[in-house]
């Protein structure tokens, strides 16, 4: 375990702060608010470690650079905005999705994203 510093405080602090999973660069965004000066590198070693700490939990969207959210979250999916980018956490679950696997198959787990427009996104251009 790596020591405390006001950097790696930073960090956890913008991740925790966000309320939906955030990317390297979003991190380093908000980090910095808290320690001028902290450095994209910093940032990835620190996410890196965080990780394999178990503190933080790895988001990964097909075709996206993976996120970064806070570990122990219960199950849940993700909303990803088409507008913006942002991913949001979708504290929602549909369910036994089995019945939708082949026949004779078994389903362990499942991951469901689902993609359109935020709330901050509609209000700015709203839908014609």
């Amino acid at each position: 375990m790596e020591r405390s510093t006001r950097q790696r405080q930073a960090i956890r602090d913008a991740i925790a702060a966000a309320g939906r999973p955030l990317l390297p660069q979003e991190v380093l965004a908000e980090a910095q608010r808290g320690a001028p000066g902290l450095g994209q590198a910093t940032v990835y070693r620190t996410l890196k470690a965080l990780v394999e700490d178990g503190a933080l939990h790895v988001v990964s969207l097909p075709g996206e650079n993976p996120r970064y959210e806070p570990a122990g979250h219960h199950h849940h999916h993700h909303f990803q905005c088409t507008a913006c980018q942002r991913v949001f956490d979708v504290h929602a679950c549909p369910g036994d999705l089995a019945r939708l696997a082949p026949a004779g198959f078994e389903v362990s787990d499942h991951e469901l994203t689902l993609y359109g427009r935020c709330s901050d996104c509609r209000q700015a251009a709203p839908a014609r």
